[in-house]
């Protein structure tokens, strides 16, 4: 039977996370260090070749895609977007501490949306119907492995929903430029959504007998 691969890549690393700042809308370049560590990470291990690339439209991840897979065509799926962190954009857990809204969010994030953004649970139900779609494409035509690089946020949320072995989201932390490989049997997927999370990205490289 048919099976179908895609690999998750999260995207280069950018400052303003590195400072401690909400960006999910926020369409920020990687910064000189993710570009480059990217280069570092394909020279040494290479990104394994797909058939067809998707990628979340924030320019953080687009960048990423020409670095990883250059010269190639990718799709960009709006779907993909990291979490819309609304008025919080842009600011620091320190910035928001006397905020009660904010106090709110971090108790139950999944029913309560920041100002003007996302609740958790709007934002999966969003990034989920866009995996599906990626998924039902590849079926229909017939496509047996596809890369999507995209945001951590969204990588942790489409391997807790589908993932197996099962984990909390908090299990499938990956540092920028790394991610999952996933396999989808068509009568599991039909059946059960779900998929086999069985390695990393990019592949480690074998231990020498």
């Amino acid at each position: 039977m048919q099976t179908y691969t895609i690999y998750f890549i999260r995207h280069g690393a950018v400052d303003e996370t590195n400072l401690g700042r909400y960006i999910g809308s926020t369409d920020v370049k990687l910064s000189a260090k993710g570009r480059e560590t990217l280069k570092q990470i394909s020279e040494q291990f290479g990104y394994p070749y797909a058939d067809s690339i998707y990628s979340s439209p924030l320019q953080r991840c687009t960048e990423s895609c020409g670095i990883i897979y250059p010269g190639r065509d990718f799709k960009t799926v709006g779907a993909l977007s990291e979490c819309d962190f609304g008025e919080w954009e842009g600011k620091s857990a320190a910035e928001l501490a006397g905020e009660p809204s904010f106090a709110l969010w971090l108790q139950n994030s999944d029913k309560t949306p920041p100002p003007g953004g996302e609740s958790g649970r709007d934002f999966a139900a969003r990034v989920c119907r866009g995996f599906e779609r990626i998924v039902e494409e590849m079926s229909a035509q017939e496509t047996r492995t596809a890369a999507i690089i995209t945001h951590g946020g969204v990588i942790m949320t489409i391997l807790s929903m589908y993932g197996l072995p099962q984990a909390e989201s908090y299990r499938w932390r990956m540092d920028n430029g790394y991610g999952f490989a996933v396999r989808i049997t068509p009568m599991l997927w039909m059946r059960d959504r779900v998929m086999e999370v069985f390695d990393t990205v990019p592949f480690a490289p074998k231990a020498e007998e």
